[in-house]
Order: C-alpha cells, then structure tokens, then sequence
C-alpha cells in the first residue's frame, strides 16, 4: 500500500542584520501518520549564500529539526518545523542564535525552572500605510484604539482572530491578543497560560512565538497586508511596538522566597543593562525615549506596576510576595532566543 504523503514547512532564520528574518521551504515526506516523531524529518540543506549566511563557492548549510507542530494552513497530516542552522559540519553556524540558548538551558537554566512568556506587538500595513489609516495625515490621536471593539477604531481584527485559531491549532501555547495603542497595530501572547502540563521553557516558547510570527506572516500574504515588526512603525507622538517578556524562576514563583529572589534579579539586571540593549531589537533607541510607556534607553529602572519602566512588577506579584517581572525593554523584532540567553545570563548568574 502506498504510504501517505506529508507536507513539511521547514522553517528557520536566515543571516540578515540588524534583524534576522525567517525563511522556509517544502518538503514532502512519505509515511505513516502514526509513526510521526521529531525524527520523522530528516535533516535538510539550503543554498546559504542567498540568506546571507554562505558565500556562493561553498554554500551548502544544514537544516536540523528541533520542534514541530501542525501546520493549519495546509491541514491534518502537515507540519511546520522548526529548525536550528548548522555548518556542513554539524557544528552550530554563526546565525544560530538558538543554539547558544539550548546550550544555556542545559548548563543550568533547566535546574531553576525558568519561564517565559512574550507579549509580541505588531502593525499591520496596507501597501505603506498602516490598516485603518487615512491616505493622507493621521487617524484621530491614540486613545480609543486600546482594546476597541467596532469598525470606526478596531481594523484587522479578522487577521488577528484568524491567527488566534491557527496558532490554537498549531497547538502553541497563545493565551490571548488584543487591539493595541495605535490604529493598525495588535499583540498576541505566547508562553505559559495556566495549564501545568505544558512546560513554558524559554526554548520552547522561543520556537513557538517565531512559529507564531511565520503563521501571522503567511496568515496576511492572503490578504495583501503586511505584518511589521518595526520598533517604531510611525514617528511622532505614536507609541512604538514591543516584545514585552515575562520571566520566572521556580524560587521567583515560590511563596515566601519570591519577592527577595524578584529583586535581586533587578540587582542583576541592572549591572548587564547595556548588554541587553545590544540585543533587544533594531531601531530601539526610537521606541525607548522615556514616553510612550517607556524607560529611557540607557537608563535602568523597576517599579511596581508602573508601565514607564525598564521592568515592572505587577500590581497582583507584589501584594503575593512572589510571581514573575515583565521585562517592557525588547522591541518586537527582537529575537526572543537572545531575550531568553540574557535574562538566564543575568538573573540566574549563568
């Protein structure tokens, strides 16, 4: 009998700078639909010197699946995977940011139980104009747009529920979205959401959200609409875009120990600063100004419930005495492997 066919959308992140963008491409795999594990799909090569990560003489770069989900834009018995780039070695390429996570989680970061969650802003754009903007000048100013429901200040929102449902199918832990400050622009949640049995590792939740992203992307190819991750998709008096992440460990989540553990992470945080910014996203000077909800981006700050700093610690975390810090510095193109590589580095000493 002849064995089912299997789409899999090998996804991975190309060598572009200052932000690296995901790439992907078709493979179909004979076999049997219950025999499907990681190691179901094979390794795979990419001509590297048109993602700017090879040179054209010797371009021939690896593919490693290391997660993968249904893919609910082509339907049951088809997947997305994600993976990890490799030189012709099997050694980890330069681009290979995930890497140097992985190799973190395993010298400790799996020991304090940390998780994660992403808070990812994105603007979606009609041809050069973000949706729900007029052709010419600016929609009335932000205000009525946060968590708005009807036509006249909510636009996208089909996109933005048709993402919610693929991401669901996809099986990735998204725990909410909503309208956010300026017209056109939107957030969704990815990490952990309450459920005990799925594990909010920062690996896994790493994948997950640039699994999110492809889908929104491919989600708005249908449309014409393009989904941006720009810092500051509008200059002026218009709030930018972010990656606000949520961070804890087992001791920040324990009753009793979580607040002292909370704020000597502000302790560690504040000492590596300037590392982080080097790695919180492209154009960020523009979004971290002191406005707009923001910390000014050479300063470091932490408040309770105070969306004006560099971390906040919510209003419900304090009054427990333990919980988790929203870390409000990231843009949203940022790369959520380096987010997670240096929140482990500083607040777990690693």
């Amino acid at each position: 009998m002849k064995k089912p066919i299997h789409i899999a959308e090998y996804l991975w992140l190309d060598g572009a700078k200052p932000t690296q963008q995901l790439r992907s491409k078709t493979r179909l795999i004979p076999g049997e639909t219950g025999s499907v594990d990681l190691d179901f799909f094979p390794q795979w090569s990419f001509d590297g010197s048109s993602t700017f990560q090879a040179q054209g003489g010797d371009s021939d770069l690896l593919l490693q699946p290391v997660s993968y989900y249904p893919d609910p834009t082509r339907g049951e018995g088809h997947f997305l995977v994600m993976c990890e780039v490799l030189n012709p070695d099997g050694s980890p390429h330069e681009s290979n940011t995930r890497a140097r996570l992985r190799q973190l989680m395993e010298k400790g970061g799996k020991d304090v139980e940390a998780w994660i969650g992403y808070e990812q802003e994105y603007t979606l754009y009609q041809g050069r104009i973000p949706l729900g903007w007029p052709d010419f000048g600016y929609p009335a100013p932000q205000g009525p747009f946060y968590c708005s429901v009807g036509s006249e200040v909510a636009f996208g929102r089909d996109l933005a529920e048709t993402h919610l449902a693929a991401c669901l199918e996809a099986g990735l832990f998204i725990y909410g979205l909503n309208a956010e400050v300026m017209p056109g622009q939107w957030e969704f949640q990815i990490g952990y959401r309450g459920d005990d049995s799925e594990v909010a590792d920062p690996l896994t939740c790493s994948d997950q959200l640039w699994v999110a992203r492809w889908l929104i992307q491919r989600i708005c190819e249908e449309d014409g609409v393009t989904a941006s991750f720009d810092c500051k998709p509008v200059k002026g008096d218009w709030n930018g875009a972010g990656l606000h992440t949520n961070f804890s460990t087992k001791e920040m989540r324990t009753k009793g120990s979580g607040m002292a553990a909370i704020e000597k992470a502000m302790t560690n945080l504040e000492k590596r600063h300037m590392d982080h910014i080097k790695v919180y996203g492209a154009g960020l000077s523009e979004r971290l100004t002191g406005a707009h909800e923001t910390s000014p981006i050479d300063e470091f700050t932490w408040g309770i419930a105070d969306r004006g700093r560099s971390i906040r610690i919510p209003r419900p975390v304090a009054n427990n005495g333990y919980g988790y810090l929203e870390d409000r510095r990231p843009g949203a193109n940022a790369d959520p492997y380096q987010i997670s590589t240096e929140l482990l580095r500083s607040i777990c000493e690693l």
